[in-house]
C-alpha cells in the first residue's frame, strides 16, 4: 500500500499506519511537534491522540515509533530510537529506547514518526515493511512462535542485509506485560531491545510480529549548516572521548558498575534483601574481560550497538569453546539475573540473557520476577539451572511461565510476596534505592515507573545515604535525561555533552536553523516530563503512585542497614521548578 502524498526531498513528515484497513498516510508534521523527537514527541502525540483510560492493549492505544532529533547523522552514541505507546505493565506512559540501526533507516526515510494505529481486522500476525515507496502488510505465519534470533535471521534473507527491523518474540505473541521491541544492530543481530514497559505485547495488539525499514533509496538528513554541525561534531567527540568513563566503559563494558555498586552496598541481591554480593569478583566486569580474553574466538570485550559509536561499551560473551552465548552481556542483566537471583557464574546468567532475549522480554522485570519466585520458594537462589528451568516454562506458555512474564509486581501478587521491588507495576534496575537515595527517588517519582536510566545519581558526589538534597538531585538528572532520550543520545553521550555542552545548542541550531540557546537540553526535558505526566493524570495517577514500596521505608538493608527515608514532601516536590 502506499498514499498519494508528495513530500520534498529531505521533508520530514508523520507517517501512519491503520492496521485495521492496512492503510498508510503521511502527513505534515503538526506545528506543536516540531521541535520534539524522541521521547518528547512520544509523550505529545500521547497527550494528543490517546485517551489516558484507554486500554493499553485495545484499539485506541497506538504504537509509536520516534527518532531522536539528532539522529541520522552517526553521531557518537546518538542515534536511538524511542518506541512508545501506554504501558500494558504500568498503565501509564511509555517511552523505551534502543541503538541497533532503527532510527537511522527512519531518519533517511524522512519519518518523523510512525503512528501504528488501530486493531487487526483479524487474528494473525503480519510484517509491516517501510520503504520510500510506502508500505506494505505481508503475512507472517512461518514467524508466529519464533524466537528474534531465528526470526531475524529469515526476515534479512528475505528483505536484504541493508534493512533495520523491529520484531517481537513469542513473549510478545502471548502478550506478556514484560515483552520488549528487538532491533537490529549494526551486524545484523536482533540484540538491541526497547525493552521496559510491554511494547512488545502493543506491537503484538496492533498484529504485528516484525516492522522492515528499508531505506534504500532515502538519504541522508539535510543539514542547515554543515560547517558549523561538523565542528559542534569534533568538540562533542572530543569531550567524549577525553571523559574517563569512555575508556572505563570500552574496557569493562556496564558490568564495571558491579564492583562500583557493591562498594555503595547497593547490588541488590537475593531479591533485594542485602546490598553486597560475596562472589562479586566472579561477575564483575574485569573479570568478565579477562574470561572473554582468555577464550577468544567469537568473544569481543568491546563493540558498538550502533553505527559510529566511539564508546564501544557493548561486548560478545562467548563460552570456553570461543563460541558466542550472548551480546551484550549487561550490567542491569548481571544484577537482576545474577546476583539478585544469587548466581555467580557469567556462563549461566549469559544463557538465561540469550533465553529471555529470545523469547523477547525484559531481562530487568524477568530478573525481578524470577527473584520474586526464589523468595516464595519456587526454586531456590543460587540455582542457575532452576531458573532456566523456568525461563524454559514462560517460553512455553505455561500457567507458571505466563504469570513470570507478566512481570515481578504480577508475580508478587500471584505469590503472595510483600518484597516485591516495583514501581508503578515496573521493576526496579540494578541499583538499590535505599542505598543510593537520589536514584530511589527517581525510581519512585518518574512517570515510566521505575528506571535508572530516567535519572541515574550514583555518580552525583554526594553521601547516597543521607536523604537530604536527594528530591533536587534526582530533579536535575532526571531532567537532563528525558532531554538526551529526547535527542535520541545515549546515556553515556552525556559524558560528551556535559564536558562540552554548547554543542548540544550548536548541533541543533545546524541541522535546523532553529536558534535554541545553550539550556535547550533542560527546556526539551521539562517539556517531555511536563507532558508524560500529563498523560499519568489522564490515565489516572496521583501522588501516591509516586512512592517506592512501603516495605523498603521500614526494612534495613544490610550492610549499611539503610531504610527509604526520603520524605514525602520532597518527593511531591520534586517537579516543582
Amino acid at each position: 500500500m502506499s498514499d498519494k502524498s508528495e513530500y520534498s526531498s529531505g521533508q520530514l513528515s508523520v507517517w501512519r499506519v491503520d492496521v485495521c484497513s492496512q492503510t498508510l498516510k503521511r502527513e505534515p508534521v503538526p506545528e506543536s511537534w516540531q521541535h520534539l523527537g524522541g521521547r518528547a514527541l512520544i509523550a505529545r502525540i500521547l497527550v494528543d491522540e490517546v485517551p489516558g483510560t484507554c486500554e493499553a492493549l485495545g484499539p485506541k492505544n497506538k504504537l509509536l515509533f520516534t527518532p531522536g532529533l539528532l539522529v541520522g547523522h552517526m553521531l557518537s552514541s546518538c542515534d536511538r530510537i524511542s518506541i512508545g505507546g501506554k504501558s500494558p505493565l504500568t498503565g501509564g506512559v511509555k517511552e523505551a529506547n534502543a541503538g541497533g540501526t532503527t532510527g537511522l533507516q527512519m531518519a533517511y526515510l524522512g519519518i518523523k514518526a510512525l503512528i501504528v494505529e488501530n486493531k487487526p481486522r483479524d487474528q494473525g500476525l503480519w510484517v509491516l515493511r517501510i520503504s520510500s515507496q510506502g508500505a506494505s502488510f505481508e503475512p507472517a505465519e512461518d514467524l508466529i512462535g519464533m524466537g528474534v534470533y531465528e526470526a531475524a535471521p529469515r526476515l534479512i534473507a528475505r528483505y536484504g542485509e541493508k534493512v533495520a527491523l523491529a520484531l517481537i518474540g513469542p513473549g510478545g505473541e502471548m502478550l506478556m506485560s514484560t515483552a520488549g521491541i528487538q532491533n537490529l544492530d549494526k551486524e545484523g543481530v536482533p540484540s538491541r531491545i526497547a525493552a521496559r514497559g510491554g511494547l512488545g505485547a502493543l506491537m503484538a495488539s496492533k498484529g504485528l510480529k516484525a516492522i522492515v525499514f528499508d531505506a534504500q533509496g532515502g538519504q541522508k538528513p539535510s543539514l542547515v549548516d554543515p560547517d558549523a554541525f561538523k565542528l559542534a561534531q569534533k568538540a562533542y567527540t572530543k569531550a567524549l572521548l577525553e571523559h574517563p568513563q569512555t575508556a572505563i566503559y570500552r574496557d569493562f563494558g556496564t558490568a564495571a558498575m558491579a564492583r562500583m555498586t557493591h562498594g555503595f552496598g547497593a547490588l541488590p541481591t537475593r531479591n533485594f534483601s542485602v546490598g553486597q554480593f560475596e562472589q562479586v569478583e566472579t561477575i564483575s566486569g574485569e573479570y568478565m574481560r579477562d574470561v572473554i580474553l582468555q577464550r577468544g574466538g567469537e568473544g569481543a570485550p568491546t563493540h558498538a550497538c550502533m553505527p559510529g559509536c566511539t564508546i564501544r561499551c557493548s561486548n560478545n560473551y562467548a563460552d570456553s569453546d570461543g563460541k558466542s552465548i550472548v551480546s551484550p552481556l549487561e550490567y542491569e542483566t548481571i544484577g537482576l539475573m545474577g546476583t539478585n537471583l544469587g548466581i555467580a557464574d557469567l556462563d549461566i546468567i549469559a544463557r538465561m540473557n540469550w533465553e529471555i532475549n529470545d523469547i523477547g522480554l525484559d531481562s530487568i522485570d524477568m530478573g525481578a520476577a524470577l527473584g520474586v519466585a526464589a523468595k516464595a520458594g519456587i526454586f531456590q537462589f543460587g540455582d542457575g539451572e532452576g531458573a532456566l528451568e523456568l525461563i524454559d516454562q514462560i517460553r512455553q506458555g505455561t500457567p507458571l511461565g505466563r504469570i513470570l512474564g507478566q512481570g515481578a509486581a504480577i508475580t508478587g501478587k500471584v505469590l503472595g510476596i510483600e518484597q516485591v521491588p516495583a514501581v508503578k507495576g515496573q521493576a526496579m534496575s540494578a541499583y538499590e534505592p535505599r542505598a543510593i537515595k537520589g536514584t530511589g527517588v527517581t525510581y519512585a517519582t518518574s512517570p515510566q515507573g521505575a528506571d535508572h536510566t530516567s535519572g541515574l545519581t550514583i555518580r552525583a558526589k554526594v553521601d547516597h545515604l543521607d536523604p537530604k538534597g536527594q528530591a533536587a538531585l534526582s530533579r536535575t538528572v532526571q531532567i537532563n535525561m528525558a532531554g538526551y532520550d529526547s535527542l535520541g543520545a545515549c546515556i553515556f553521550a552525556g559524558f560528551g555533552f556535559a564536558g562540552a555542552p554548547e554543542t548540544v545548542r550548536d548541533l541543533i541550531n545546524a541541522r535546523y536553523g532553529w536558534d535554541v540557546g545553550t539550556d535547550f537540553l533542560q527546556v526539551l526535558g521539562k517539556q517531555s516530563l511536563k507532558l508524560e505526566r500529563e498523560f499519568n493524570h489522564l490515565a489516572g495517577f496521583t501522588q501516591a503512585n509516586d512512592r517506592l514500596p512501603e516495605w523498603m521505608t521500614r526494612e534495613p538493608l544490610p550492610p549499611h542497614n539503610a531504610i527509604f527515608d526520603v520524605p514525602e514532601e520532597d518527593l511531591d516536590g520534586v517537579f516543582n521548578w
